[in-house]
């Protein structure tokens, strides 16, 4: 009876990639949530701020963006090597 050899690897990168996709999605709503306040926001002095942070909401999107793809690459990687 042979014993799995690639479970501990295999779950690593699983875990990995669960990770980055968290990281993407927080990214990306975080980014969203900064653009989107100034429109929303009912007081003019914290509509003010977040319109100054504006830089920030675009980072946090387009690095929760690139941790997505990331994510999808992976995923597209791993499902090629299975026979």
């Amino acid at each position: 009876m042979p014993a799995p050899i690639d479970t501990p690897r295999k779950a690593t990168a699983t875990k990995a990639d669960k990770e980055v996709l968290f990281k993407g999605v927080t990214l990306a709503l975080i980014g969203l949530v900064i653009l989107l306040a100034p429109y929303v926001a009912r007081s003019s002095s914290v509509r003010d701020l977040m319109t100054q942070a504006a830089l920030v909401g675009w980072f946090a999107l387009v690095l929760g963006i690139a941790f997505g793809v990331q994510y999808g690459m992976r995923r597209a990687k791993a499902g090629h090597r299975k026979p």
